[in-house]
């Protein structure tokens, strides 16, 4: 691997900003747990990702959005030109700019969708123009830098989530609207509610009502929803924690684990032993 470049701007341990630019790279990494907000835009490359037990591949550039908590691994990435911003929550936090910005759930949160965007020559140019003035900022060191930087990252994501709309035809109609409310509740509280009807009352809406909404949009049924999140964390721990079957069960919300070795096998075709082997 021939590295002709790699810089990173940081701002105390909250925000950073990596360049990297390489003549010629094959990297290839073994999974690792997301512990910040992160966006990976690949400008010039292609390669294969692995997020949350899924592939992914892409070619050429092109927006990765990954959240705390997700497993991520290089299968395979060939990079010219690459760039990461990672942000913590005390520095940028996502649910209290929702209203403005709405990329909970779209961007980051939504670990049900494919979890990147393309954006097209002109989405490029903007996107290009704002990390060119973040990295002016960073050597700055200016009054009010926090609050530049962080002006900066939010139009990045601002218009992150106009490119996932253009592209994947995001409606702003009130079934997509229940829907992304339930995806967040239930990103929210899958570790103590499990049924349908849990977050139909705190939606204000019939069990019955929610499921027509999903059959609407053309989604999974909610049940399926909330079981396929649980399974998710359930895999995460099994891997990147040293706890016990029992102990991811009682944390997952189940009172009895033998119920959960059940619950978790019906979905997986492997037990929680059998699956913490394989991987």
């Amino acid at each position: 691997m021939a590295v002709q470049d790699i810089t990173t701007y940081t701002f105390k341990d909250a925000f950073s900003l990596s360049i990297v630019q390489f003549e010629k790279a094959c990297l290839v990494n073994k999974p690792e747990q997301v512990d910040a907000y992160s966006i990976y835009w690949i400008k010039e490359g292609k390669g294969t990702y692995n997020i949350d037990f899924k592939s992914y591949s892409f070619d050429e550039n092109v927006l990765f959005f990954l959240s705390p908590g997700q497993v991520f691994s290089v299968d395979s990435e060939k990079i010219k030109e690459a760039y990461k911003l990672t942000f913590t929550r005390d520095f940028y936090c996502i649910q209290t700019h929702d209203k403005a910005v709405a990329c909970n759930g779209v961007l980051f949160n939504n670990v049900y969708e494919t979890p990147f965007v393309k954006p097209c020559k002109n989405d490029t140019r903007k996107l290009s123009f704002i990390l060119e003035s973040l990295v002016d900022e960073f050597k700055e060191a200016d009054t009010a830098q926090y609050d530049m930087l962080q002006a900066y990252l939010k139009q990045f994501i601002i218009h992150s989530v106009r490119v996932k709309k253009d592209s994947h035809s995001i409606k702003d109609d009130i079934e997509s609207r229940l829907f992304k409310d339930f995806s967040i509740l239930v990103e929210q509280n899958y570790k103590t509610l499990h049924s349908v009807t849990d977050y139909a009352n705190r939606l204000g809406v019939s069990p019955k009502s929610l499921t027509k909404n999903f059959q609407k949009v053309g989604a999974q049924t909610p049940s399926d929803f909330i079981k396929n999140r649980i399974v998710l964390e359930a895999k995460r721990q099994l891997i990147y924690t040293d706890e016990s079957v029992k102990q991811i069960a009682y944390g997952l919300g189940f009172n009895d684990s033998a119920y959960f070795t059940r619950f978790f096998t019906k979905a997986t075709s492997k037990s929680p032993l059998q699956f913490k082997k394989d991987h």
